[in-house]
């Protein structure tokens, strides 16, 4: 496959741009377009030659249709919140900003379904639903600032997982430009359908490499107002990696499984000067449950406590008031932001959820064989997704190593029977390790699926797989 060749944007189509968008929303200044040149890696920057802001569809697909006629990348850009260089202008070109569609269209009670636009945030949606008696279950440590359009790209997982699955399972249509400038309309406030190839869960996960999505139908459920918060001490990550697999043959599923290693929690308690008593051990436990029903959401609790007492190294502590939910949730939060300075590559890796004990088994045993690599983990066990946190090191076999170390991962990841990105995405920083998860012919046809799209390889080009290569 020949490589596209792209054109740079010259004074008459940042002109064509201001006419489609209005002047105020196509940014060339150094501090617009530098704010936009990486996302939350920070290790990669590649600066656009323009911002554009649209307001409408239609501008979008002005903005996309002019910029596939004269060979312009487009790179597609919510929060900025993504960990795989997905937001990156590698090519150069036009970052396409969807902050100003930010509106909550409709909440239909009766449905249960929302329509918003691309740039509603995961908070937003999920107050204005919540206000009602309903539950937008996906949640973010950065819901805060990632917005629906980011989540569906990457179709981003988070903590609920476990219980409630992932984007994917709570998109039920769209509204998306294609980069030839046609607006599609899919799906709908539908429970099923078997009409056609389901393009709306095509799009979901292609890391804005086949359309710019601009509005999405979101499926709701009503609010599981019953909560319990439990948080236990393991001796090490293999022993609390064991939970997982005995709350589910005791026929618990919990909301929330979270595995945290106890050197994060250090790391957060050295930045912020507050301290956590967890009790003892190198691992913490962090488990939810919920539902309608208070008294059986109590019984699942009592079940979560029984199992931690048979495999956790200290007490059980039981999050019993509001304050105490938010503390614990606080600290799970704040890993990614303040270890991030410390890192240089954090792997969301994911494996079948009874493999979550021998992948730290195999992360030991690649560590062992490269002795100048350190990490630090965390993640969602629950879904069998764990964060690696590959430490910075200065060494010269730190940087002879460090690539190879972090490949062997991965092909132990997969031979465990997972994959390289749980909830991330591939983007710029992991395609190298495609090939890892993937058969030839499987890549292949994944090129043939961009080339329908976009024919001329205009949208979000070098994510996934390098253009051409």
């Amino acid at each position: 496959m020949v490589p596209p060749r792209y054109s740079k944007l010259t004074p008459a189509l940042l002109d064509s741009l201001r006419s489609i968008v209005g002047l105020p929303h196509v940014l060339t200044d150094r501090e617009s377009l530098k704010q936009n040149a990486t996302d939350a890696t920070g290790v990669i920057f590649r600066m656009p030659e323009a911002v554009v802001r649209p307001g409408s569809a239609g501008e979008v697909a002005g903005v996309l249709r002019l910029c596939d006629e004269h060979r312009v990348p487009v790179t597609p850009r919510g929060g900025g919140t993504g960990l795989s260089g997905g937001a990156m202008p590698v090519q150069g070109g036009i970052v396409l900003v969807l902050d100003r569609m930010n509106r909550i269209l409709e909440i239909d009670r009766e449905s249960m379904a929302a329509v918003v636009e691309a740039g509603v945030t995961t908070q937003a949606i999920q107050e204005a639903v919540e206000a009602v008696g309903l539950f937008y279950p996906p949640d973010l440590p950065t819901s805060g600032s990632s917005t629906l359009g980011g989540n569906i790209a990457h179709n981003a997982g988070g903590t609920r997982a476990v219980k409630y699955g992932v984007t994917r399972d709570w998109v039920l249509g769209c509204e998306a430009v294609l980069p030839t400038g046609e607006v599609i309309h899919l799906g709908g406030k539908l429970v099923k359908s078997s009409t056609g190839y389901n393009l709306t869960q095509l799009l979901v996960g292609s890391e804005g490499t086949l359309a710019v999505v601009t509005r999405l139908v979101l499926r709701l459920r009503p609010f599981p107002a019953h909560s319990w918060t439990l948080v236990a001490p393991f001796a090490d990550m293999h022993a609390a990696a064991r939970l997982g697999p005995e709350l589910f043959r005791m026929g618990v599923v919990p909301r929330t499984l979270e595995l945290m290693e106890r050197r994060a929690i250090q790391a957060v308690e050295e930045k912020t000067g507050e301290s956590h008593a967890f009790g003892s051990g190198g691992a913490i436990a962090l488990v939810e449950v919920d539902g309608t029903d208070p008294g059986a959401v109590e019984a699942e609790a009592q079940k979560v406590g029984e199992a931690c007492a048979r495999l956790a190294s200290g007490d059980v502590m039981v999050c019993d008031t509001p304050a105490k939910v938010q503390r614990v949730w606080k600290l799970r939060d704040s890993f990614g932001e303040i270890l991030r300075p410390r890192v240089s590559r954090a792997p969301d890796i994911v494996v079948p959820r009874s493999q979550v004990p021998e992948f730290f088994r195999a992360l030991d045993e690649v560590k062992g064989k490269y002795p100048a690599i350190e990490t630090i983990s965390f993640g969602h066990a629950g879904d069998g997704n764990i964060h690696l946190m590959v430490l910075k090191g200065s060494t010269a076999e730190w940087r002879d190593t460090v690539n190879r170390a972090i490949e062997e991962v991965y092909r132990r990841v997969v031979a465990l029977g997972g994959t390289i990105s749980a909830e991330h995405g591939v983007g710029a920083v992991n395609r190298e390790f495609l090939k890892l998860a993937f058969t030839e012919a499987e890549v292949d046809l994944m090129r043939r699926i961009k080339m329908a799209f976009d024919p001329h390889g205009i949208l979000n080009p070098g994510k996934i797989f390098s253009p051409g290569g």
